[in-house]
């Protein structure tokens, strides 16, 4: 199971050190507003997918509390089939949906796990509910 503060689950985006910290910042500010992962992480996990409404706490490199947004999108997809308009929404300067899976691809590929066009991808998308001041130097979790 993954990690809950407050009883909700949290949302740790990219992998721990300068990725975590530039993605992080990205959603904060309200630029990216979706993220990608793989469907097989969920039964390895025992999770289920996140669903409309369902918020989620979203977590530094020591899992402390860096914001809360709200699941407003799910969608499992094939890798090949993620929209332009899916990955622009990531917020990670991506010029192309072309691009997005490069970079996706290789990304995945360095944490062991690769991807084939095939692969079940769950694209979340989501709003930021707290962050920044207020919400995270109070621990407001916005529910």
């Amino acid at each position: 199971m993954w990690p809950r503060i407050g009883g909700l689950r949290t949302l740790a985006l990219g992998t721990p050190g300068e990725l975590r910290a530039n993605l992080n910042a990205l959603a904060l500010a309200g630029v990216k507003t979706a993220t990608a992962g793989l469907l097989t992480e969920y039964a390895v996990e025992g999770e289920e997918l996140e669903h409309v409404g369902e918020r989620l706490v979203l977590v530094d490199d020591h899992d402390q509390l860096a914001g809360v947004v709200e699941v407003t999108g799910v969608e499992v997809v094939p890798f090949a089939e993620v929209t332009w308009d899916f990955a622009r929404s990531e917020g990670e300067g991506d010029r192309s949906v072309e691009e997005w899976r490069a970079g996706h691809a290789a990304y995945w590929a360095r944490v062991g796990t690769p991807v084939t066009g095939e692969t079940a991808i769950v694209c979340i998308r989501f709003r930021l509910v707290s962050g920044g001041e207020g919400g995270v130097a109070t621990g407001d979790l916005g529910v």
